[in-house]
């Protein structure tokens, strides 16, 4: 349930994020950034910082989620082939956030989730999302390799860490960057995979 305390500690972990990343930022610094004078504000609004970082990701995942889903019904009435208007939907839903309010924030938070040396994230959410449609529709244009290597994740984390390292150069025309991202995304998933590399996965 919203209230203005809530929404100013979401905000406040959103700036505080955008500007240092979501694994330094202390409950403690977000508590005063949102000027409560309530020690434990967060603990009693979202149980705690796991909690606070739902609420964050939960805040922009609606309005990502509809872009994509538009995307990819546009994608699939045209015939569904095309790996780069795949990639597309895959990158302009999380790249439209540089202009939302809080998005940066949102933008480093996942890419701080999704570069951790053991990714931590709900599988089962992912596979009922905009997200989990994207990845069966990707699937039959890969590779059996390239599905292996699970590169549709790594063009996810690709994706996000390059959104969140373009929201830290203060820019506001985006259609460059987003259009060649795209291109960058498209060849990672189309790349082949070496004679070597195909060696080492039947081993």
């Amino acid at each position: 349930m919203s209230s203005p305390v809530r929404d100013h500690l979401i905000s406040a972990a959103e700036r505080l994020f955008a500007e240092r990343g979501s694994d330094v930022v202390s409950l403690r610094e977000i508590n005063t950034a949102a000027g409560s004078t309530n020690a434990s504000a967060i603990q009693y609004h979202f149980g705690g910082r796991t909690g606070l970082i739902r609420a964050v990701l939960e805040k922009h995942d609606v309005a990502i989620e509809a872009r994509r889903h538009d995307l990819l019904d546009a994608y699939e009435s045209e015939g569904g082939s095309d790996l780069r208007a795949l990639c597309a939907a895959l990158v302009r839903p999380l790249a439209a956030e540089l202009d939302v309010d809080g998005g940066p924030g949102y933008l480093q938070l996942c890419a701080d989730l999704f570069n951790r040396p053991n990714p931590t994230f709900d599988l089962d959410a992912l596979a009922g999302s905009s997200y989990g449609r994207w990845r069966d529709l990707a699937q039959p244009l890969l590779s059996p390799e390239a599905v292996r290597l699970h590169r549709r994740f790594d063009s996810l984390r690709f994706t996000v860490s390059e959104l969140a390292r373009r929201s830290r150069t203060g820019r506001r025309d985006h259609r460059l960057f987003t259009s060649h991202l795209t291109d960058l995304v498209t060849a990672l998933l189309a790349a082949p995979v070496s004679d070597q590399t195909k060696r080492l996965l039947r081993r």
